[in-house]
C-alpha cells in the first residue's frame, strides 16, 4: 500500500484489513509513511490464521482428511472447522493447540479480534437465523465508513437493517471467548519467558544468519530498514551470528510499536521466535505506557 500510494499521488485505496494490518498502518501513519486520509479500511473479524504447512499436516493427522480436498476452514464456537468434498468436521481449538497444532503463535496471543480502528468492521460473528451465511455484521467505526455504507445503500449495492439484539449478544460472546483464549496463551507464553527473558533471547538469536528478513518484513521497521541494518558502535558488518545488540537495538526500536503480526517470526529462516520476544517486550511496556497495543493517538 505504501508503494502504491507513493507511486500514485492522487489515488485513494480501499483495503481489507485484519486487526494487525490496521495496527501496522497506524504505525506507518505515525511515521508519515502512509496518509490515512487516502485509505478506506474495511476491517474483518479475525480469530487467527494458520501456517499453510502446519495446516496441511494438522488436517491430515488430526482430521484424517486429504488437505487437497479441503475448500474452507474457519474457527467458530471454539472449534477449528474444515469443509471438504463430502462433508465437514470440527475439533476443539484448545485441544489442537495444546498438541502444537492450530493457529500461529502470535495469533493465539492476539487480543484485537474486531478491528474497530478500521472505517468498517465486518464479519459473520453475530449473524444468526436465516441471515447466517447470507449477510455480514457491520460495525460503523468512522465518518468515512458511515459515508461509504450510506452511499452503497443508496446506490442499491447493499441492503441494510438494524442488528438483531440476540446477534449482538452472541457477537460479544464470541469475541469474549477469543479474548479469553488470547489471555490464556499470553499467560503461557510469557510465563515461560519470565525466569530468564534476556538469557533466552541471547540463546535463540545465537543462530541468527543476519538475513534482515525480520527488518524488511516488519511494518514498523521497514521505513528505517537501512538504519537498522547499518553498523553502530556495537554492531560490526558481516559478523554472523551478530552481536546480541543487533537484535536488542531492533527490539528497542519497536518496544512501543510491535503490532504482533508475527511476520518476523514467520519469515525467519532459522525459526527464531522473534514475535514472541518483541510481543513480550511490548506487552510489558503496555502495563505502564500509552498508547496500548491496538490503540492509536488519533481518531479516524
Amino acid at each position: 500500500m505504501k508503494n502504491y500510494l507513493d507511486n500514485n499521488k492522487t489515488a485513494k485505496l480501499g483495503v481489507t484489513v485484519k486487526g494487525c494490518d490496521t495496527m501496522g498502518l497506524i504505525e506507518l501513519a505515525k511515521r508519515n509513511a502512509v496518509d490515512m486520509d487516502r485509505l478506506l479500511l474495511l476491517g474483518v473479524n479475525c480469530g487467527g490464521s494458520v501456517s499453510p504447512v502446519l495446516a496441511r499436516k494438522m488436517i491430515a493427522d488430526k482430521f484424517e482428511v486429504d488437505p487437497d480436498a479441503v475448500h474452507k476452514e474457519e474457527i467458530d464456537k471454539g472449534q477449528f472447522i474444515i469443509e471438504y468434498e463430502g462433508g465437514h468436521k470440527g475439533i476443539k481449538i484448545d485441544d489442537l493447540e495444546d498438541e502444537g497444532y492450530g493457529r500461529r503463535s502470535n495469533c493465539r496471543r492476539c487480543l484485537y479480534k474486531v478491528p474497530r480502528q478500521a472505517d468498517l468492521a465486518c464479519g459473520n460473528w453475530g449473524v444468526i437465523g436465516e441471515k447466517a451465511g447470507n449477510a455480514t455484521f457491520v460495525e460503523v467505526c468512522s465518518e468515512k465508513g458511515a459515508q461509504l455504507l450510506d452511499a452503497a445503500a443508496k446506490a442499491g449495492a447493499v441492503a441494510t437493517e438494524p442488528a438483531n439484539p440476540k446477534g449482538i449478544e452472541i457477537r460479544g460472546k464470541v469475541e469474549g471467548a477469543m479474548l479469553n483464549l488470547g489471555n490464556k496463551w499470553r499467560k503461557k507464553d510469557f510465563g515461560a519467558l519470565a525466569s530468564d527473558l534476556w538469557g533466552t533471547i541471547g540463546s535463540e538469536t545465537g543462530r541468527c544468519i543476519k538475513c534482515y528478513s525480520c527488518i524488511e518484513n516488519c511494518p514498523v521497521c521497514f521505513p528505517v530498514a537501512d538504519e537498522l541494518k547499518g553498523n553502530s558502535r556495537m554492531i560490526t558488518s558481516g559478523e554472523v551470528p551478530p552481536n546480541p545488540m543487533f537484535h536488542l537495538r531492533r527490539f528497542a526500536h519497536i518496544s512501543d510499536s510491535c503490532i504482533n503480526c508475527g511476520q518476523c517470526e514467520e519469515l525467519c529462516p532459522m525459526d527464531i521466535p522473534l514475535a514472541l520476544f518483541s510481543h513480550a517486550v511490548r506487552t510489558e511496556g503496555d502495563s505502564a505506557f500509552e498508547p496500548k497495543l491496538g490503540k492509536a493517538p488519533y481518531t479516524n
